[in-house]
């Protein structure tokens, strides 16, 4: 997930935590460690909106964006889902949060939600708002008289022994008296005994009964609090440019932060042991020291969410970031492309590479097989070439075609190599929107024999035929392309739209979402209505074509068509020619022929980090699996892998098994549909299985279902013809 954009910090003792918008990260002090949280390791969801350390419980409150609660307490994690399962309608945001005693104190946009931090239940539901509606609550906090909220029409109090606080009229309008202008109130914190209200970027202070101002300077404010007992002031003007004011009690000042690297839209600042620290929107987490020195830790992750094409090539992940709306619009993302390769991320983008400035909205990759360069479509910045170093070539004009009613905008949104290492592209929207780059550097313009709203052409893939399958968006259906003996002879060029209907493609919707080519050759293509199969590519240009097929999935005594009713952003196949599909209700994996769901990956059964699934790719050496979602990346470890033509490099993992292991096994470097015998030393079967794709999964148990005892085991492989064989030890350690 993205770690470089940080919303809020809280210090524990030895640490400093820090919440992004999509998770949550920890620094040890000193030390600098990092330590990432995320659904893979036990949080409840994936989007924060604020964290609180409360010292006397040693607990950490962590409030999500979508009001679901988690307390984190030394190693265990305990969620508090009532104010997401509630019913109440209304903005239940959580903004900020008060621990007092064993009691959370929510400050949300419907009123102030009460938490019991020892049951891990909501005790109590405070709408303070005029008659008793909802007010949206700012922030919150106590002294040895009173809470005080601070809420959209005012501060508002009610005395602590108050025998109902969830009845309104218990609470009165402090602003507009004694001193306290009548406005909004955006922060309340108390220091020793003084009580603090920010309204209208100015802070007052209670005096007794009436409030005195303390400080303003006229710069606008993101956010006020208290730490160690001074007051953190992170400001921005509209220009950009921004500071973090740290004021003493009396409002004098005590130090100003100004780095433009660290504090460049500043959303929270604490001290640790008088050392500030900033959570800052574009620079994470930063440590200042003595002066306006600081160490920025951002931990290593894409700039962002992925939204465009994935692949995996030769143990590197490729992801682009680019996205387009349902129209075919560009988004003005600048996040770029994101490489992970040995466990590091490298982002190539507008914000690290400033001759990439004019490139947005990356949505297609390719990966160069003669130098495993990167290739990348910029849907309005043209096509970008990223050699070592990295050296940047960029093609606009002169190679691709302008987009029809939007001059200078070059919109890249397809790209794919065939067998001959030509380079597709989808140039969508110009007069001719397939393009090729060929083997020889040189470049060749098609356009289609037919009609196309917007000439929108967009995914590409190339079967074994040397066919391009080409998405076609905003209604066009499905295209095929074959460009004959020569690419540069005309001639011999066969084009073919696939749409709906009996002998015009056969389509469950002319609204193409996806396309793949399975390991039979099948053409499968994902809609907003579902998965059309296309079983004979090879003969579409001859006789009466090749019409889709419609899988069926049976389901107890009925049946219906593959994803009906769904749409199909991506498809992928694995190396035992199962099918992963990403749709917004979370991931599948469906048999090779469709007809049987394997998996259905959701928030609710996995930890999958969002049911908005935009991208799969498959990592064919590992079996691993990644999914771009609407909040981050994340991958699992599948059962199959690319078949090899020899056993070799076989590999058994984990080996030794340790005691209380009771995950799968994999044998993985096995020829394509092996066959494995588990077996004791003097050759006595305990297990046999047939690899999917070239791995294979045992669960450690003997054919009655028995976990098997502490030993040596043999692994025995054939390719069924007991043409090609091999072996290999496994070991089990039981307590």
């Amino acid at each position: 997930m993205p770690y470089n954009s940080a919303i809020d910090c809280a210090a524990a003792p030895g640490l400093v935590f820090c919440a992004t918008p999509y998770s949550l990260f920890s620094v040890s002090v000193p030390g600098n460690a990092i330590e990432r949280y995320s659904r893979i390791s036990a949080l409840s969801e994936t989007g924060i909106s604020a964290i609180r350390y409360d010292a006397a419980s040693e607990k950490l409150f962590i409030a999500y964006s979508n009001s679901n609660v988690d307390i984190m307490y030394r190693n265990d994690i305990y969620n508090i889902p009532d104010i997401k399962r509630s019913g109440i309608s209304g903005d239940k945001t959580i903004y900020n949060i008060y621990p007092l005693g064993n009691k959370y104190y929510c400050a949300t946009g419907i009123g102030v939600v009460v938490l019991d931090g020892t049951r891990y239940e909501t005790s109590d539901s405070w709408f303070i708002g005029n008659s008793g509606g909802h007010v949206k609550v700012n922030d919150f906090t106590s002294d040895a008289g009173f809470y005080y909220a601070a809420t959209e029409e005012g501060l508002k109090k009610t005395a602590v022994n108050t025998p109902n606080p969830s009845n309104y009229t218990q609470w009165t309008l402090v602003s507009g008296t004694n001193g306290l202008p009548a406005a909004p109130a955006k922060n309340v914190f108390r220091i020793q005994n003084k009580v603090f209200v920010t309204q209208h970027d100015t802070i007052f202070v209670q005096n007794g009964s009436t409030w005195s101002f303390l400080y303003t300077d006229n710069w606008p404010w993101v956010n006020v609090s208290e730490s160690e007992g001074k007051i953190m002031v992170c400001a921005r003007q509209a220009n950009g440019v921004s500071r973090v004011v740290i004021l003493n009690d009396d409002g004098t000042t005590n130090r100003i932060l100004n780095s433009s690297a660290a504090v460049s839209f500043p959303r929270k600042a604490i001290l640790v042991n008088n050392d500030p620290w900033v959570a800052d929107q574009f620079g994470c987490l930063s440590h200042f020291g003595a002066g306006n020195d600081f160490q920025q830790l951002i931990p290593s992750s894409p700039q962002g969410t992925a939204s465009g094409e994935m692949l995996v090539y030769r143990d590197v992940f490729y992801a682009s970031s680019g996205s387009v709306n349902d129209a075919w619009n560009y988004q003005y993302n600048g996040d770029g492309l994101y490489v992970y390769k040995e466990g590091d991320w490298n982002n190539i983008n507008r914000y690290k590479y400033a001759r990439l400035d004019t490139l947005l909205d990356f949505v297609s990759l390719a990966i160069d097989p003669r130098d495993e360069t990167i290739w990348a479509g910029s849907y309005g910045g043209g096509l970008l070439h990223v050699k070592p170093g990295p050296v940047f070539e960029i093609f606009k004009q002169n190679t691709l075609g302008e987009t029809t009613g939007d001059p200078g905008s070059y919109r890249v949104a397809g790209l794919a190599f065939d067998t001959e290492n030509n380079l597709w592209v989808s140039n969508f929207g110009s007069v001719q929107p397939l393009r090729v780059r060929k083997a020889d550097g040189t470049w060749k313009n098609f356009t289609p024999p037919f009609f196309l709203n917007q000439n929108s052409m967009a995914q590409i893939v190339v079967d074994e035929n040397n066919y391009k399958w080409i998405v076609s968006p905003l209604g066009n259906g499905l295209i095929c392309f074959d460009h004959g003996s020569s690419i540069d002879n005309t001639g011999d060029d066969r084009w073919k739209r696939y749409y709906t209907g009996t002998g015009t493609g056969n389509l469950p919707s002319a609204e193409v979402m996806s396309v793949a080519v399975d390991k039979d050759g099948y053409i499968w293509v994902g809609t907003t209505d579902g998965i059309g199969v296309i079983q004979c590519p090879g003969d579409i240009f001859t006789g009466g074509g090749c019409d889709a097929t419609w899988p069926i999935v049976p389901n107890g005594n009925f049946a219906g068509y593959l994803f009906k009713g769904q749409s199909v952003r991506s498809i992928a196949v694995d190396g035992a020619n199962r099918k992963w599909i990403a749709t917004k209700n979370g991931v599948f994996l469906v048999s090779a022929s469709g007809e049987k769901v394997i998996y259905q990956f959701t928030e609710d059964n996995s930890p999958l980090l969002n049911n908005d699934v935009r991208k799969i790719a498959i990592d064919g050496k590992t079996g691993e699996v990644y999914f771009a979602t609407l909040k981050g990346i994340c991958s699992f470890r599948s059962t199959a892998t690319e078949g090899g033509v020899k056993n070799e490099n076989v590999l058994v993992f984990p080996n030794p098994v340790p005691p209380g292991y009771t995950g799968t096994i994999a044998i993985r470097g096995l020829v394509e549909n092996a066959i494995v015998k588990i077996t004791e030393p003097d050759g006595r079967l305990i297990y046999q299985t047939r690899a999917l794709g070239g791995q294979a999964v045992w669960d450690g148990k003997d054919y009655r279902g028995n976990k098997i005892s502490s030993g040596v085991y043999l692994v025995l492989i054939n390719d069924g013809n007991k043409l090609e064989t091999a072996a290999t030890k496994i070991v089990f350690i039981q307590r």
